[in-house]
């Protein structure tokens, strides 16, 4: 009756993974989200408004207009794509908003279900619209590739398997204890976690220059970008120690990647 009930459970598990697997548009990538989108949608809205409330919005009329012009043109693209080959699911639960922040960190985010944010810090490396929707499509893809689905799923992973592996070294000494759990949490870190982060930041950059080429803009412009950011200074971890990839392969990959992204042109 045991093993019944372990193959039962085991079988109950695989029919879960199978029907929370899915595909990122573009990229063809295979992934897994456990959580239902529309939840993530929710949790978005819940904290995009809670930072709206704490946060400055920009005084500058003709550098959100900017936004928000960039932002609804590159949306309205996507969505065009998405409805048009069968992918509407993707864009489903998105109620698009776009807002400028008073903040001088060099930085944008894309809550699930369409809330973008960019901050006023970011605006001299985007230099203008072209470069501006470099940032938006890429910000974007994070959206619409459900990144922030596969990261949350992957940490339920993660956290299911260190609670096992306690549960298994529940005889062992506690010294002995402590030495698997450290290694597996850097294994976890630098073996799991970071890598998908960084393939994550890949994958938006590739979908966010076909996203902006949709839109009419051209992806050429993500060069100069990512170049402007590079050599903004500062010091920089190691790759395999960051979360995103090291300014000279992610240009690299850019440049690769460019001839894919013209074919989405919009004429």
């Amino acid at each position: 009756m045991k093993n019944y009930w372990k193959h039962l459970c085991a079988m109950v598990i695989l029919a879960a993974v199978a029907v929370a697997c899915s595909t990122v548009p573009i990229t063809g990538r295979s992934q897994l989200n456990l959580f239902p989108e529309s939840q993530m949608a929710e949790m978005g809205l819940t904290n995009y408004s809670q930072f709206l409330k704490e946060a400055k919005l920009s005084t500058s009329q003709e550098q959100s207009a900017m936004v928000k012009r960039v932002g609804h043109k590159i949306a309205a693209a996507v969505e065009d794509y998405m409805n048009n080959n069968g992918l509407s699911s993707h864009v489903a639960n998105f109620n698009w908003e776009f807002n400028l922040v008073e903040d001088d960190t060099p930085n944008a985010w894309c809550m699930p279900g369409g809330k973008v944010v960019f901050y006023t810090g970011i605006l001299p490396f985007t230099k203008d619209e072209n470069g501006l929707a470099v940032v938006m499509g890429h910000e974007i893809a994070h959206a619409v590739a459900r990144h922030g689905n596969e990261r949350m799923s992957q940490q339920m992973g993660m956290q299911a398997v260190a609670t096992g592996l306690q549960v298994a070294l529940q005889e062992k000494p506690e010294e002995t204890q402590q030495i698997y759990m450290a290694a597996f949490g850097l294994g976890a870190q630098f073996g799991v976690a970071l890598p998908y982060s960084r393939k994550h930041e890949t994958e938006a950059d590739k979908m966010g220059l076909v996203f902006m080429a949709m839109a009419g803009y051209d992806p050429a412009h993500a060069v100069s970008f990512w170049s402007r950011m590079a050599e903004s200074g500062g010091q920089k971890p190691p790759e395999f120690m960051s979360t995103h990839p090291a300014d000279d392969t992610r240009i690299k990959d850019i440049k690769a990647y460019l001839p894919q992204a013209y074919k989405y042109m919009k004429k």
